[in-house]
C-alpha cells in the first residue's frame, strides 16, 4: 500500500520572508503533492479570516480532508494558542497529546494519532485495513533539550507498547540543526530514516535539515524530498518534507 505524508511547519501560515498571513499559499504547497496525510506543526488555534473556526479545521477543508485533529501545545493567549495537527484522508481512531516539555523551556508536543488505512480490494491480506501510528513532532531548540525530549518519547506508553512490526511514522519539526538526531537516537531504537536529511530551513534558501521522518515496522521510505516548489520558499518559514512510503500489506 503506497501512503504519501507531508510534514510541514507552517510558521502559522505567516510567509517567512514577506510576513504575509496568507493560508491559501500552505493549502497551494499541500495540495500540489496530493499527500494522503499531512502532519502539520505551529497551527495556530483560529484562523484570522474567521474567528470562531480552527485554522486546522479551515486548511482541512479547503484540502478536503475529512479527518483530522489539532491540540495546542503553547498557549500566547486563549486566541493566538498553536499547536500539532494531524489531516487524513483515512479515519483516525484515536489521538491525544504527548507532553515533551523540558523544565522551565518553551512548552513542546508530539500529537500521536492512530490511523487505519485501507488495503487494496486485490490485497490477500486477512483484514482490509492496516493500523498506522504516527507521531508529529515540534523539538526543542537547544540540543540537550531535542535529544533529552526524544528519550522521553522513545519511553512513552503510545510508543513502547507498540509492536514491532506495526507501521510506526515519527517526523516533524526536530529543530535537527546537524542532523544528528537519527544516527544517535532514532537508529539504534529500531528507527530507519535516509541516508540525508532534505534541507528544509530557512525556506528561501535551506542550509539546515530541521524537518525530519523516521519509520519502524513493516513500512518502508521509498522517498524523502523538501518542496521544490517557488510557492513553498514564501508560504512559511520551512519547506515541506514530502516522503512516499509503502506499508507491508
Amino acid at each position: 500500500m503506497n501512503v504519501r505524508v507531508v510534514s510541514y511547519n507552517i510558521h502559522k501560515c505567516i510567509g517567512g520572508v514577506d510576513r504575509r498571513y496568507d493560508p491559501s499559499r500552505i493549502v497551494d504547497v499541500i495540495g500540489h503533492y496530493q499527500p494522503d496525510l499531512v502532519l502539520l506543526q505551529e497551527v495556530v488555534r483560529y484562523s484570522r479570516e474567521s474567528p470562531g473556526m480552527l485554522q486546522a479545521d479551515v486548511l482541512g477543508e479547503a484540502l478536503e480532508f475529512s479527518h483530522r485533529v489539532w491540540i495546542p501545545n503553547v498557549r500566547v493567549q486563549q486566541s493566538r494558542g498553536y499547536g500539532n495537527a494531524i489531516l487524513s484522508r483515512w479515519p483516525i481512531i484515536d489521538s491525544d497529546n504527548i507532553n515533551l516539555t523540558i523544565g522551565p523551556k518553551k512548552r513542546r508536543s508530539a500529537l500521536y494519532g492512530k490511523v487505519r488505512v485501507p488495503l487494496p480490494k486485490n490485497s490477500s491480506a486477512r483484514t482490509h485495513s492496516r493500523t498506522l501510528h504516527l507521531f508529529n513532532l515540534h523539538l526543542g531548540l537547544s540540543g540537550i533539550e531535542r535529544r533529552l525530549q526524544l528519550k522521553k518519547l522513545l519511553v512513552h506508553e503510545h510508543l513502547d507498547r507498540v509492536a514491532r512490526a506495526t507501521p510506526v511514522v515519527v517526523a516533524g519539526d526536530l529543530n535537527d540543526v546537524w542532523g544528528t538526531l537519527g544516527r544517535q537516537l532514532m537508529r539504534p531504537a529500531g528507527f530507519r530514516g535516509t541516508g540525508r536529511n532534505p534541507r528544509t530551513f530557512p525556506a528561501y534558501a535551506p542550509v539546515r535539515p530541521l524537518d525530519s521522518l523516521y519509520v519502524r515496522g513493516e513500512i518502508e521510505i521509498d522517498s524523502l524530498m523538501s518542496s521544490r516548489l517557488a510557492a513553498a520558499r514564501q508560504a512559511s518559514d520551512h519547506l515541506p518534507l514530502v516522503a512516499d512510503l509503502t506499508v507491508s500489506e
